[in-house]
This record gives structure tokens, sequence and C-alpha cells, in this order.
């Protein structure tokens, strides 16, 4: 069975939409990133860090899925991350209320021995040079390494960011970040000039408007499906890269046209996410549902035309 290695923060998260509230509940790349990838036949391992104020039944989720825990270390007397946000009607802004980066602020990441030869490691967003830390730590080249990233990193870590990003195979980064990063608007040229970083392929996340695919001068877009209930965003796009690494570790392929197929597959879980708050929906999600909902993003997207 191929290996996931899988980096990012599990942590705590309050979150307010147009929908209602919650209190401190369970949130994080890795959580999200995990989740998603345990609908795929794979070997996963999370490297994190939480404090001794996580609680063991959110661990014992992660272990239900088969995912393996080993490297996330716990800090005696530490508390974990934790992120506040509030999001305006239209749901694709949001205002951040609180960030505690706490055990986060001296993680060290450790990846687990049986982990250091995976087959695609997904660097859920963290710090740049946690997510370099990791990479020097391996025993040998993965077949895919995907990135993940965001604004803030662009803003106070970019020397750092521009680093990790030439040791990428894949990049994934919302339209607003790829224009801050290229300095491009046109999302093509936004692309390529990524791309001249060191990403062979560009993957540019638009939200309910889809996502897009970019290697070389070929380019895939990928809708999002329409839904009913919308009521909290937070971790979709996680779960678009758990789903999208997951598959790729599953089917062994790199190419970009099975890349494509890992664009729906990712679009797909992220979509069940979005309909509960932080990670309820995908705690209690089926195999049969998500297999029901990619024959709806089939029919979304297939069609005959006479050419």
């Amino acid at each position: 069975m191929n290996k996931l290695l899988i980096v990012g923060t599990v942590a705590f998260d309050a979150i307010e939409t147009p929908f209602g509230k919650t209190d401190k509940i369970l949130g994080g790349a890795a959580t999200y990133i995990g989740l998603s990838a345990s609908f795929f036949n794979l070997q996963s391992a999370i490297v994190s860090v939480v404090g001794d104020d996580f609680p063991q039944e959110h661990l014992d989720l992660l272990t239900s899925k088969n995912i393996d825990i080993s490297g996330i270390e716990i800090v005696k007397g530490g508390k974990t991350f934790f992120w506040s946000g509030l999001y305006h009607n239209d749901l694709n802004s949001r205002d951040t209320l609180v960030t505690e980066l706490n055990v986060l602020a001296d993680f060290q990441p450790k990846v687990p021995q049986n982990f250091k030869d995976s087959d695609v490691v997904m660097l859920g967003n963290l710090h740049p040079l946690v997510q370099s830390s990791v990479l020097d730590q391996l025993e040998k080249k993965p077949k895919l390494v995907v990135l993940d990233t965001m604004n803030f990193w662009m803003d106070c870590a970019l020397p750092e960011l521009l680093e990790v990003i030439k040791r990428v195979d894949v990049i994934t980064i919302n339209d607003e970040e790829a224009r801050q990063l290229s300095g491009e608007y046109s999302l093509v040229k936004a692309a390529n000039k990524i791309q001249e970083m060191g990403p062979k392929y560009v993957v540019i996340k638009k939200g309910e408007h889809g996502a897009l695919i970019f290697h070389n001068r070929e380019v895939f877009f990928a809708p999002a499906l329409p839904l009913e209930d919308v009521f909290d965003p937070t971790g979709a796009g996680d779960t678009f890269a758990g789903g999208f690494s997951g598959f790729i570790t599953q089917s062994e392929n790199i190419s970009f046209n099975n890349m494509k197929n890992a664009i729906i597959y990712g679009s797909n879980l992220a979509s069940f996410c979005v309909e509960k708050f932080g990670t309820e929906r995908m705690e209690t999600l089926s195999k049969a549902e998500v297999a029901i909902r990619l024959q709806q993003f089939k029919s979304l997207t297939q069609f005959d035309i006479e050419i």
C-alpha cells in the first residue's frame, strides 16, 4: 500500500458564519487533509504538534480513520494552536478574529521512521521552514510533493517560501494568492510564472467557482458542484488537497491526465466539507455518498457536441 505523508496543523477553530457559530471545535489543515485522504486505499501519517489540552477523542477519531498519529507531538503543559474567524454573507470573505500559535510557535517536525520513504508528501499550510525541514528528513525522493500555502507566508516569509517552492512538484493556492505570488492578474500568466519558480503543476482554487490545474501550456478546469446548503467553508481547501493527494497516492499515476481526475476527487470531497461546521460532515461521510456525488460531478461536466 502506498504511503502519504501529511504535514500541517492539528488545531482548534471557533467559527461564525451567517448560519451560526461554534465554540472551540476540531480544525487544522492536517486534520482536514487526513480525513479527506482516508477515503482512499493508502497508508497515511500526520506530522504536527498539539498541547496536552487536546482531547483524546480527537486523536481517536484520526486513528479510527487509519491515520498514523505517531508524528503528532503532544507538548506537556502546552496549548494547541487556535484560530477564530468570522465569515461574511457571501462566505468568500472572512475576518480573522484570533490567532494563537501556542505550541506551533516552536514546532520542530519529526517524520516517523516508517514514513521517511513516503510515495507522496502533502505539505499543508505551515511556515515554509517547517515544510522544508520535513523534506530534509526524507530518505528518498517522493514520487510527488504537493505544497499548499497562503498569502500570510507571502507577506512575512517570502524568501523561505520561494526556497521551498523550488523543491515541490505541485503547488495549490487560491486565485488571489496566485496573483500576489506572481504579480500577474491573468491566472494563465500567473500559472506560467509560478511554474518558472519550480513546480511542474499549478493548481488554482476558486472556491465555489471550481479549480484549475496548469502544466506547461495545458489547462484543465473542474467546476464546483452547486450545493443547496453551505454552512462553513473552513477546511474546504485542505479537504480538496487531501482528496487530490490521496487519489494520486492510491493510483500511483502522476501524469497530467490523472491529475485531472485528482482535481475532480478533491472537488467532490470538498463539496461535503462545507455542508456542516468544522469536520462534522467529514467524520460521518460514507464511501457510498462519495460515489453518488462523484456521478453527479460526471453528469455536470459530460456532454456530446458535434464539431
